[in-house]
């Protein structure tokens, strides 16, 4: 009874729960303006650029020429490599982006893709990039790939790149210093962009190209598993490729049908589609080559192989003819032939060598040896 009561007491004045700590709710990240990952931003008016103080001052800018003025292709276009999230959500408030084109653009590693979100476009292009090399080897690494996301509005272009290659500075540059160009607006940026991620693919399918012929070459000559373990490599690589070319091309040749693309830029949009055309059909017949030779390279292992087993098989059978009579005269029987006889030990040696003879010309007319 005593310990009952007690225990009633003690469980009268609880001790305060302590709070789990998964029922701590994180701290929400702060929203900040891209600082770091900025690459370069602009307002772009009539062609060319006009000084802003910073990414939403250029937006208002832009917006209330359009507002005032006939000319309606003035836009900002603002370059990121490798933001953080904060970054592009603080993006996702300005310009007004889709959450679910925003968490695209932050996790990367996405398949080429072009969506729409009511009245803007989300773009994934994948990059390539040849990379130098000596000697290709089993560990030799020779396609780099990596991501640009575009953003496309009425008013704006945002591109999110991740990969250290395949910058877009060239680009902006050439666009600059021709003023027609960016007077097209936004769909004239993501024509250039696409344009000249395709002139790359172009230029490292050639490339790759190059590299084929070279193991071909090889191929027919003393092929040893280090030469098998180099057309795996190049295999391995191409395969790379494809998967980064070939889902583009159903999203680009799609996109002249949407409604956001001008009618005037549609033309150039089936342009890049017919060159992204040539390169997934370059880039198929050089992974159908490589296929050919892994398979080439194969059978010329084998047949090699089969040819050493072959003469090795020959070797054995012309020695194991003295073998075997060595062996019958070494079991040291007093009744065997010819062991009286003083020429008999030059007639043994003599059978063998003939015998030996004769199976090696055999070998030697049957191809074997």
């Amino acid at each position: 009874m005593r310990s009952s009561t007690l225990f009633r007491r003690i469980n009268r004045h609880p001790a305060p729960p302590r709070t789990p700590r998964q029922l701590i709710k994180p701290r929400a990240e702060v929203r900040v303006p891209p600082v770091d990952s900025v690459v370069e931003y602009g307002a772009y008016v009539q062609g060319r650029k006009v000084d802003a103080s910073g990414i939403v001052e250029a937006l208002d800018l832009v917006r209330e020429h359009n507002k005032t003025s006939e000319d309606v292709n003035a836009f900002v276009w603002v370059g990121l490599h490798e933001p953080a999230a904060p970054e592009v959500e603080w993006l996702s408030e300005v310009f007004g982006l889709h959450p679910l084109s925003v968490e695209d653009a932050v996790k990367a590693h996405q398949r080429p893709k072009v969506e729409r979100y009511g009245d803007s476009l989300f773009m994934v292009l994948k990059t390539v990039a040849y990379l130098d090399h000596g000697q290709l080897t089993a560990a030799s690494e020779i396609i780099a790939t990596g991501e640009i996301m575009v953003f496309l509005g009425a008013d704006f272009v945002v591109t999110v790149r991740h990969g250290g290659h395949c910058p877009l500075t060239v680009v902006r540059e050439r666009l600059e210093d021709q003023p027609k160009l960016l007077d097209r607006g936004p769909a004239g940026v993501l024509h250039a962009i696409a344009d000249h991620v395709v002139d790359q693919y172009l230029q490292v399918a050639d490339l790759m190209q190059l590299e084929l012929e070279d193991v071909e070459a090889t191929v027919f000559a003393d092929v040893s598993s280090r030469d098998i373990n180099r057309i795996y490599q190049l295999k391995r690589e191409m395969l790379e490729m494809k998967r980064a070319v070939t889902p583009l091309l159903a999203p680009l040749s799609a996109l002249p049908q949407r409604r956001v693309i001008p009618s005037e830029m549609r033309e150039y949009f089936r342009d890049v589609g017919d060159h992204l055309s040539r390169v997934c059909e370059q880039v198929e017949s050089s992974n159908e080559l490589c296929s050919s030779i892994l398979q080439a390279a194969l059978a010329r292992s084998n047949a090699l192989a089969n040819e050493d087993m072959r003469k090795i098989s020959s070797w054995v059978a012309i020695l194991a003819v003295p073998t075997m009579i060595a062996g019958v005269y070494g079991m040291n029987f007093d009744f065997m032939p010819e062991t009286r006889q003083p020429w008999g030990y030059p007639a043994v040696l003599a059978v063998m060598v003939t015998a030996c003879v004769l199976l090696h010309r055999g070998f030697r007319r049957n191809g074997w040896l």
